[in-house]
């Protein structure tokens, strides 16, 4: 990968408030959260978070948390990065999901991208950036060696505020190869949003419409041979250079991780309401006490908490690990270790979905779980979790092969 020389462009722009801390954002992140419950109806009607929430994450520095300093954001880190997204999905597992998917690719486009690109991506401070990795539409050259881009991508999770939207198409390869993936950066200017999320079983307020573009033109410098799955940082990336370690850091692995995120925060939600129903409603068998009192609810509740709470302790435990190579080094992440991370990331979400489907949503009760209420909703969230193709397809099946392939050196 060429890495462009530093020094190329303005100083440093200071964010808002300098001397915020990770802790006080995630302090602000928390109590954001606590005001999302009473609005996930809406936020589903709607398919998006609203325009106040979006404002007040703003306000808060959420969109920042992964933005260089240099650019204006905080560079915050990981660790901060997944404890914010945590808490929103546990307030509202639509919310966390459309904040996540918005605001993660600033680590990618920091980490990948020139300096050039990152001035121009970086120059307002926020950056929220859906990212799709199914190629679609077409690419043609634009005479200035850049490309114009027609087609739609779908499943853009956080485009209804998006500034910049990162997709893959297929461009022709050389003489005698067959076509190869470009990844791309393109300003909201270039796309429009399509009307079309809502009516799907779960999360149904993410915004993950879809985004099309008409004869949009992307420059030379937005695009970059590859797919996002699949570039290597090993020889160092540019984010390395200009920014420090933590900005080259495997993409794949960061990305997957993701998901074991944003499962805990749903399952940690699903536990609070749960939690309600054990301080407020009685059994319905004789004996008839407190659910707290009864022992078959106790169980429940504590089995459901200790598969939630190894969820969390293995994803914030394989994001310090994220961290820790990073420091070590660009050679430190090979794809072994990137494929062990993101099955930590799948296990997390196996416990998670233990915990809901198999002992808080049988027992929550019939009244609990009619549409609109917050176990029924996590149940569904979660759901529709395992139909992303990270979960559903590379972690379940794909991972496991490819992991032990590197492993062994073995190709097949």
């Amino acid at each position: 990968m060429t890495i462009a020389p530093a020094g190329a462009f303005a100083g440093p722009t200071a964010p808002p408030e300098p001397g915020l801390t990770p802790a006080d954002v995630i302090a602000r992140a928390e109590a954001l959260a606590a005001t999302l419950p009473e609005r996930q109806a809406e936020t589903e009607r709607r398919g998006f978070y609203a325009q106040d929430t979006h404002e007040a994450f703003s306000r808060a520095g959420l969109y920042r948390i992964l933005v260089p300093r240099r650019f204006g954001g905080y560079g915050f880190g990981a660790e901060t990065f997944m404890k914010v997204s945590m808490a929103l999905a546990r307030g509202c597992p639509s919310t966390g999901w459309m904040y996540l998917f918005g605001a993660a690719h600033a680590l990618v486009a920091a980490t990948l991208f020139d300096e050039r690109t990152q001035a121009e991506v970086f120059a307002r401070g926020e950056f929220i950036c859906p990212a799709t990795v199914a190629p679609a539409g077409t690419a043609q050259p634009d005479g200035e060696g850049g490309w114009v881009l027609d087609g739609t991508w779908n499943y853009c999770s956080g485009s209804p505020y998006a500034t910049h939207f990162i997709g893959h198409t297929m461009v022709p390869g050389g003489e005698g190869e067959p076509p190869a993936p470009l990844m791309f950066i393109a300003p909201r200017d270039q796309w429009e949003r399509l009307d079309d999320w809502g009516d799907q079983l779960g999360l149904k307020g993410s915004g993950s419409h879809s985004i099309r573009m008409r004869g949009a033109r992307v420059p030379a410098h937005h695009t970059l041979g590859g797919h996002l799955s699949q570039i290597a940082v090993t020889d160092s990336t540019p984010g390395r250079v200009l920014h420090g370690p933590e900005y080259g850091g495997g993409p794949l692995s960061f990305m997957l991780l993701e998901l074991g995120v944003l499962a805990v925060g749903m399952a940690k939600g699903a536990l609070d309401a749960y939690e309600q129903l054990m301080l407020t409603r009685t059994t319905s068998f004789f004996p008839i006490v407190s659910r707290t009192e009864d022992p078959d609810y106790q169980f429940r509740y504590g089995e459901a908490t200790g598969r939630i709470a190894t969820a969390e302790a293995a994803v914030l435990h394989a994001t310090r690990q994220w961290q820790e190579l990073c420091r070590e080094g660009a050679d430190a992440f090979t794809r072994e270790t990137e494929l062990r991370l993101a099955t930590i990331s799948r296990e997390a979400v196996r416990l998670c979905w233990g915990a809901v489907e198999g002992q808080l949503f049988p027992t929550a009760g019939s009244s609990s779980v009619r549409a609109g209420e917050r176990i029924e909703r996590v149940w569904r969230d979660l759901s529709t979790l395992h139909s992303h193709a990270g979960n559903g397809v590379f972690l379940s099946s794909l991972a496991n092969r490819e992991l032990a392939q590197a492993h062994f050196g073995s190709g097949r």
